[in-house]
């Protein structure tokens, strides 16, 4: 019987477009690893480190960046971001997919890798709310956040989703099940693909 490599799904798309739930829901179906980003902030209550991220001194961040082991990192209102490539090649050599729930500049940084693996497992697809009203409504949906909360969330949105058409795929959100369906669909095809045939 043939084996496949592993499919590296990026997912990227704005606050509230649901893409961490799909990403999440996947992960929690076994159908794909998901990735956990590496950050030098703080845990907030409830987050676990090794489960919602790999929490790191800078320092040892640093280290890091220097010795090359992120597949991409950024600095974030003083705190640095990164996905370990370690948390991504070794799931892709065993055929195990891996989703990475990321943003632009992100999804920037893993097309621009230079790595032979990376490249040939790379598919990307951007969440995209159905309208502006809907995605504001989403945005306020929680009721926690002050207007100029919402406010710069929804500026932030929009400048985000200028950024669609660097992407091989666009799902435009519509029900959590309908988009749930769509999302495995396409991972599905993408397994069929002859090129990930070894």
């Amino acid at each position: 019987m043939t084996s496949r490599t592993g499919i590296l799904l990026l997912v990227s798309g704005p606050s509230g477009s649901g893409k961490t739930t799909l990403c999440r829901r996947l992960a929690d179906e076994d159908e794909a690893h998901y990735s956990i980003s590496c950050t030098t902030r703080a845990p907030r209550e409830g987050e676990i480190d090794g489960k919602d991220y790999h929490f790191l001194s800078k320092d040892d961040f640093k280290s890091r960046i220097d010795a090359g082991e992120f597949l991409e990192h950024a600095e974030v209102h003083g705190n640095y971001y990164g996905t370990l490539k370690s948390e991504v090649l070794d799931y892709l050599a065993k055929g195990t997919d891996v989703v990475m729930d990321i943003d632009v500049q992100g999804a920037n940084q893993v097309r621009s890798c230079p790595d032979s693996q990376i490249k040939t497992a790379m598919i990307d697809l951007f969440v995209m709310p159905p309208s502006e009203e809907e995605l504001r409504a989403r945005l306020t949906g929680r009721g926690t956040d002050a207007e100029e909360v919402i406010a710069l969330r929804m500026k932030n949105a929009l400048e985000e989703m200028k950024h669609w058409p660097e992407y091989s795929y666009r799902l435009i959100s519509a029900t959590r099940e309908e988009d749930y369906l769509n999302f495995k669909s396409l991972i599905i095809a993408e397994r069929l693909r002859v090129s990930r045939l070894q």
